[in-house]
């Protein structure tokens, strides 16, 4: 997938060379679209990609997320002590990528006295672009031990462990991490994607009680009063964990390597 791939695999598969395809979103993006007719599978991550791709070709295989995600020997204790955290509070953890998410951290700065009164703690990773003036926002509210901010979070299996709930992008990786892992999150998708995937991932996790969708445009009135409300709400909570580990797929890395083989051999 990705137009950088569309190229090579149209002179390959015009050569006889035989082709895969990975569609990470639940909306083909336009190069796998054009790649589809000769590819020998087409990978994807939803259900319901018919309406893009010849249906004989689509195996749901899910999208491939690090491995240590997964590992149940850590826990939730472990994980608030990594981050000094409160084990008995309920905790948020905000991710917008490497780079940060300007309206999320936004959202953050103009709640941070919300956040304080609420009881709740935020693990807040801001983003390398907008680390200085997280910490500058910080600083003049007292620095709050409630929030712990951060440009990037290496430990991400530590992270997502120590959360009750996740607000993210809703980008195709994440989501998977997020259904394997059965995580509550508010999902605000980014607008500067090709073809509005994300808000098309989001509701498709929306639609099934999995996620809370808010849009982007929403975010600085709606995103931090939504979060902490429903970190509070444990029946909630439980039901979008329950319906979003419902949408997970597991081995992804390995089930695509079999269908890579298997083609391989038939060739």
């Amino acid at each position: 997938g990705g137009y950088a791939s569309g190229p090579t695999l149209w002179a390959a598969a015009h050569r006889g060379v035989p082709t895969l395809i990975q569609e990470q979103n639940s909306y083909a993006g336009v190069t796998n679209k054009l790649l589809a007719s000769k590819a020998r599978a087409i990978c994807v991550a939803y259900e319901g990609m018919e309406r893009f791709f010849p249906a004989d070709k689509i195996v749901l295989t899910g999208n491939p997320v690090r491995q240590d995600l997964c590992d149940d020997r850590l826990t939730r204790d472990e994980a608030c002590k990594f981050f000094g955290l409160d084990p008995h509070k309920k905790t948020i953890l905000l991710i917008g990528g490497s780079l940060g998410a300007l309206t999320l951290n936004t959202a953050v700065v103009e709640s941070i006295p919300e956040i304080v009164k609420s009881g709740v703690q935020l693990v807040w990773q801001c983003g390398k672009r907008f680390d200085q003036r997280a910490r500058a926002a910080l600083d003049a509210a007292g620095n709050p031990a409630c929030i712990k901010q951060m440009p990037f979070i290496a430990r991400m299996d530590l992270a997502y462990k120590a959360a009750d709930l996740v607000i993210s992008r809703a980008g195709a990786s994440s989501i998977s991490e997020l259904c394997l892992l059965g995580k509550p999150v508010i999902l605000v998708p980014s607008p500067n994607v090709a073809e509005d995937h994300q808000t098309k991932n989001a509701q498709a996790l929306s639609s099934k009680g999995a996620a809370i969708l808010v849009r982007d445009a929403e975010a600085r009135q709606r995103l931090m009063p939504c979060a902490l409300s429903v970190v509070h709400d444990e029946e909630q909570l439980q039901s979008m964990s329950r319906q979003i580990a419902l949408l997970a797929q597991r081995d992804s890395a390995a089930r695509i390597a079999d269908i890579i083989f298997d083609i391989v051999d038939k060739k």
